[in-house]
């Protein structure tokens, strides 16, 4: 029985636009265009049916979630929750970001590349008292999951909070540690969808990430003022065999009708998109998939990689999941619940697609690095389902073991972005986007690989 959480961050408010630090500090308000993006998240939710709403207590996330319920149909009553509110930053509060660098630069150092070791202090009538917050606040997500869950299995929830927090409760759900607090990144209003298969501790998908399309933003914008490199993964458009539920793997199965119309609408979500350079698995769904995008930008040549190609799927291959249960019991369910440990019969296991698709990306941003860091780059990348989350996985610091914690769907783009050079850790910004294909949910066929 699925749950599933949707996850928005509040919208722009004062202190956003004058590059002040908020934490625990409630003294910043929603502007114009903050509660302007609260209705558009409204808009982008309506049809979705929802059993409880929480927020945070803080004024910015309340007041963007009342503005929710206020422009939704059927809406459920808010609960507040202390357990959301956000990353508690006491000596920083208030400070302009370029105040804090300037005066703590050994603390922002930290926060920016090692967020687990910040160290600050709270006075209490024992004197001054050192904590971590980022620690911290990882644990704020697991009481607030831990206390939430049970009440809403199988139901929608939607919790409507802050940056720091919502990346907690994104973190803790998959297994992220306090040092991976900046591996993703989170906007105003930006929605993100979760679906846990039980309580916390089991489970979690990823359906979708940091998605702004809503607010008229096609992509997320980047974060670094050098703006930098960006990649665009793309999963290639619905086969025949995507529809019906039959392993295709390296098999090269051609798109289907829908699946020409899913590669057009993403071509039409990205048209506006500038596109430096583009690769593609050499198999024909993903180049098909690739080309129609690329009607839009017909200066540039398509390059082919074969590290890309999907996984090897060996006798699985053009079977159902019944005659694949039939022919080998038990290894199907070990596949989705273990997928790190199973060896396809005559094909491939997950390590031998991790290290070439891993190797594929590598040379593909270690290509681009001899570019100048300050000009942004940006590169389309089309592949398949394991391969791309394989390179999810690899961007967000998880192993082979996390491999079903995020979702693609055909034609999903998901944005990466490398702000402090491709020697640093690349920086999530949206992930299986497909509102370009019917909304904000993945409707998308669920298929197999």
């Amino acid at each position: 029985m699925t749950t599933r959480v949707i996850i928005v961050r509040h919208g722009e408010s004062s202190y956003n636009v004058e590059q002040k630090v908020q934490g625990h500090c409630d003294l910043s308000r929603l502007t114009a265009k903050g509660e302007s993006m609260a209705v558009q998240v409204a808009t982008a939710l309506k049809g979705i049916s929802l059993d409880a709403v929480y927020s945070s207590p803080l004024s910015r996330a309340k007041r963007t979630a009342d503005l929710i319920l206020a422009n939704s149909d059927h809406a459920p009553q808010l609960q507040t929750s202390e357990d959301l509110r956000e990353i508690n930053l006491p000596l920083w509060e208030g400070l302009l970001f370029n105040e804090v660098e300037e005066k703590y630069p050994d603390e922002y150092r930290d926060w920016r590349t090692q967020p687990h070791l910040l160290t600050m202090s709270l006075s209490d009538e024992n004197g001054a008292v050192d904590f971590l917050p980022v620690p911290a606040i990882y644990e704020q997500a697991r009481q607030f999951w831990q206390t939430t869950l049970p009440n809403h299995a199988g139901q929608t929830i939607l919790i409507v909070a802050h940056s720091g927090i919502n990346r907690a409760l994104i973190n803790t759900a998959i297994g992220l540690q306090p040092e991976d607090y900046q591996r993703f990144h989170i906007s105003n209003c930006g929605i993100s969808i979760l679906n846990f298969s039980g309580e916390f501790g089991q489970p979690v998908q990823i359906e979708s990430l940091n998605i702004t399309s809503h607010l008229g933003e096609t992509l997320p914008r980047r974060k670094s003022k050098s703006q930098g490199l960006r990649l665009l993964l793309v999963r290639h458009g619905e086969t025949e065999w995507n529809r019906q539920g039959r392993f295709q793997g390296q098999i090269d199965v051609p798109l289907n009708e829908n699946g020409r119309s899913q590669a057009a609408q993403a071509g039409e979500f990205l048209k506006s998109v500038q596109i430096d350079q583009a690769i593609s698995s050499s198999m024909l769904r993903p180049k098909e998939t690739a080309e129609v995008i690329l009607q839009h930008h017909p200066d540039l040549e398509l390059n082919l990689r074969d590290d890309l190609r999907e996984i090897s799927h060996g006798l699985w291959e053009g079977k159902f999941e019944a005659e694949i249960e039939q022919s080998y019991p038990g290894l199907l369910h070990q596949w989705q619940q273990h997928p790190e440990t199973v060896q396809m019969p005559e094909g491939e296991n997950l390590q031998d697609v991790w290290n070439r698709a891993i190797a594929g990306w590598q040379a593909i941003i270690n290509a681009a690095a001899t570019r100048p860091a300050n000009e942004p780059y940006t590169i389309l990348v089309v592949a398949h389902d394991a391969v791309n989350k394989a390179i999810l996985c690899h961007v967000a610091g998880l192993g082979a073991e996390s491999f079903w914690n995020f979702k693609q769907g055909n034609g999903a783009v998901s944005v990466i972005d490398y702000p402090q050079g491709v020697e640093a850790a690349p920086l999530m910004q949206a992930m299986n986007i497909t509102t370009h294909l019917g909304g904000v949910l993945d409707k998308t066929a669920a298929g197999a690989l």
